[in-house]
């Protein structure tokens, strides 16, 4: 009767929790909504998505230099943490010694833990003047440094989903490939790693959600130059940094202050949309 009583209890507790998350994003997401409809009522909607200068002062307020400087270093960390990430998560649940792999997950874990504020200080003291005597720059801090750093942080993600995606593959489809004639390579490649690309893609869309969320290290590592910049050698301004700066500075109920949250709406959407899609991979994995 009292296991009963408990479980009840527990069912209960769960279903109330996620009760009060959904009634939290739903409130998270009618203010934004509202900032947002009342700056389109003071602000032309062309000017907004269409407009190349993002200048408070002046009440410019264009959507385009923000959406290059977080469209630049999202994409170039992307393409630095896959093929790391990957790559890594192969190597420790196919490659590795049983020591060397029981050594490198807590490690990988550990990392995920570490601030983005600690992240940024590590960019700003050793890859920010790495790029810049690299490339013979004026300044370090721009979308390469960032992004270098955000692939960082994107890694234990990456890393160990894909990691659990790979030992979620059955050893049966192991032991059929070498039975073949298979070598243990040959078998990683063109067995595993396809049995497990679901995995590897709903780790790819998670690490994806971190860089496009991330705010801290981008504040402090791409230079906040909101201009219409398409190299990654040159200080950008993203998103998630814009409203950090600036949100501080701002006269609540102000056209600033709903511009803010506008761009905010607008990165609410894309995170949710992207951790969505990632959640639904990782669904379709448990559900074979």
């Amino acid at each position: 009767m009292f296991a009963k009583i408990k479980i009840f209890l527990i069912q209960k507790f769960i279903f109330l929790n996620g009760i009060i998350s959904i009634i939290i994003l739903s409130l998270i997401l009618a203010l934004l909504l509202y900032n947002s409809a009342r700056f389109f009522i003071s602000y032309p909607t062309g000017d907004f998505f269409g407009g190349v200068k993002w200048s408070p002062t002046h009440d410019k307020f264009g959507f385009i230099p923000l959406l290059l400087g977080s469209f630049l270093t999202t994409i170039a960390a992307i393409i630095i943490a896959v093929p790391l990430g990957v790559g890594s998560a192969i190597f420790i649940g196919e490659l590795a010694p049983r020591a060397l792999r029981e050594t490198l997950k807590p490690i990988i874990e550990v990392l995920a833990t570490i601030p983005s504020v600690v992240i940024g200080f590590i960019g700003i003291k050793v890859a920010a003047p790495l790029i810049k005597n690299i490339f013979n720059l004026n300044i370090g801090l721009t979308a390469l440094t960032g992004a270098v750093m955000l692939a960082f942080m994107s890694l234990p993600t990456i890393i160990s989903i894909s990691e659990d995606a790979i030992n979620a593959v059955p050893n049966s489809y192991r032991h059929a490939s070498m039975a073949l004639g298979a070598t243990k390579w040959e078998t990683t490649y063109k067995v595993v790693v396809p049995s497990a690309s679901s995995g590897m893609v709903a780790a790819v869309m998670l690490g994806l959600g971190r860089i496009v969320g991330e705010t801290m290290a981008v504040l402090m590592l791409t230079g906040n130059s909101p201009r219409n910049i398409f190299s990654l050698l040159q200080p950008v301004r993203t998103i998630t940094a814009t409203i950090a700066a600036e949100m501080g500075e701002t006269a609540q109920g102000g056209l600033h202050y709903s511009a803010l949250f506008t761009i905010g709406l607008i990165l609410f959407l894309i995170t949710f949309l992207i951790n969505y899609i990632g959640d639904s991979f990782i669904r379709r994995i448990g559900s074979r």
